[in-house]
């Protein structure tokens, strides 16, 4: 794994118990996202990690779509935070 899940998770998190909210997934699937992209970079012919990599783009956005409609500042503050949509 090229990032710690744990660092992301302190940073993300609304509560000190909080392990599964809708803006902390969002927040470790961008970096396990990232860091899939740097994979494929080395090595282009991992077909099967990819398929990987889209599921988890589609399930990001499944989850920020339900961000959005539910709590649009949480939503436009997490997209600014994690860089998306430029």
């Amino acid at each position: 794994m090229a990032y710690d899940k744990t660092t992301v998770a302190a940073k993300f998190r609304l509560h000190e118990e909080d392990t599964g909210s809708a803006r902390l997934q969002v927040a470790l699937l961008t970096e396990r996202i990232n860091s899939l992209t740097d994979h494929f970079r080395i090595h282009p012919k991992d077909h099967h990690g990819r398929r990987g990599l889209l599921k988890m783009v589609g399930t990001r956005r499944r989850l920020l779509n339900y961000l959005r409609s539910t709590d649009l500042a949480t939503y436009r503050s997490l997209i600014q935070e994690l860089g998306l949509r430029h």
